[in-house]
């Protein structure tokens, strides 16, 4: 979910990617490029980005990741389904004994 998130404005290449979710965490969360690489890969394989290569600022070719429309209705759901989640762990915590 939060790779899809991360690539919902914009294609990035997975450095960027993985940067892009440190920064907005404010550096709570830190991908390893050994979990984030397969996972890109994953996700482009079941058709929910899509990987192009192509020439960056320096020269050298990377392959960006863009979300197809399948990736932006997953994403949809997969965020639903977060703060549903979310929503019911919160009544847990605040109704439960302290």
């Amino acid at each position: 979910m939060l790779i899809l998130r991360t690539l919902a404005h914009e294609p990035l290449h997975g450095y960027a990617v993985a940067q892009r979710i440190r920064l907005v965490s404010g550096d709570r969360l830190r991908i390893p490029q050994g979990s984030l690489y397969p996972a890109l890969h994953r996700l482009e394989n079941r058709g929910l980005l899509r990987g192009d290569w192509t020439a960056t600022s320096t020269g050298r070719d990377a392959k960006f990741y863009r979300l197809t429309l399948k990736g932006r209705r997953r994403l949809k759901e997969e965020v639903s389904g977060w703060r549903e989640l979310s929503a019911a762990i919160a009544l847990v915590l605040e109704g439960g004994p302290a």
